[in-house]
């Protein structure tokens, strides 16, 4: 199904529950998913809710979207997952939020180990590191 077979007013739906995820606004997220919104539902980029969170620094929301369900390892249309987003950014918080979601370092392309090294978030790859030990 393509996008010119979608009710537009459901396409903006999505599109605003994807906007208060980037935005970190939990109450607008939180009120689409009481409502029936899927946890995972995905941009054109692959990019679910909890993604979107991670890579723009929003911890609470991850581990809310996570305890919601969420899949904490759904890898966008590129290849990554939340954790290797978190540890690009740089964002420590989001990245513990992630571990202690049950996120596999391992996940994705460049994984989110590889990340953290390669852009020198020592906090980050250590945190990886003793989640693997």
């Amino acid at each position: 199904m393509t996008d010119e077979n979608l009710d537009p007013a459901l396409i903006e739906l999505a599109h605003t529950l994807l906007d208060a995820a980037r935005q970190g606004d939990a109450e607008t997220v939180r009120a689409f998913l009481d409502q029936g919104a899927p946890a995972d539902l995905r941009d054109a980029a692959g990019n679910s809710p909890l993604m979107l969170a991670a890579y723009h620094g929003h911890a609470a929301l991850v581990t809310e979207l996570a305890e919601r369900g969420a899949d904490v390892d759904l890898l966008n249309e590129r290849g990554q997952s939340p954790l290797a987003g978190a540890a690009f950014k740089g964002y420590t918080d989001v990245a513990q939020a992630l571990l202690a979601a049950g996120a596999d370092p391992e996940a994705g392309e460049p994984n989110a180990l590889a990340t953290a090294r390669y852009f020198a978030r020592e906090e980050i790859a250590a945190l990886i590191e003793k989640s693997q030990a």
